[in-house]
């Protein structure tokens, strides 16, 4: 379902390559980071949507079967127990795309990012 031909400019040319249905959980999905995070910038980045606050916080993608969220490891180390019902790699959580996304967990995941980032030094 990834679109490999168009590289979007901002998120919401990213999110109009997709079904409507997809569509509509991407745009969910921003909308919850960028309440966990509401001082992080948005921007493609790897041909995906990006949010960033001190470095990289948390990316976003919509494939055939899922959509991928990848708080890095240190956001499925800690939430690993409540992530155990989806598929995990080190980086990359992955929820089936026809099932409701789990947004208070995804909330938490952002915030525990954010107090992450902050912690650490400032980039130049």
């Amino acid at each position: 379902m990834k679109a490999k031909t168009l590289i979007p400019k901002d998120i919401d040319e990213y999110i109009a390559l997709f079904p409507s249905n997809v569509q509509k959980t991407l745009q969910k999905l921003r909308t919850v980071i960028n309440s966990a995070a509401p001082d992080s910038i948005e921007m493609i980045n790897y041909q995906m949507p990006t949010f960033r606050l001190n470095g990289n916080l948390v990316h976003f993608a919509a494939y055939k079967n899922h959509i991928g969220f990848y708080p890095g490891p240190s956001g499925i180390l800690t939430f690993y127990d409540e992530l155990s019902a989806y598929e995990l790699s080190k980086g990359t959580i992955r929820f089936p795309i026809d099932e409701e996304l789990p947004y208070d967990l995804i909330i938490r995941i952002v915030k525990f990012r954010v107090k992450e980032n902050l912690a650490k030094p400032q980039r130049k």
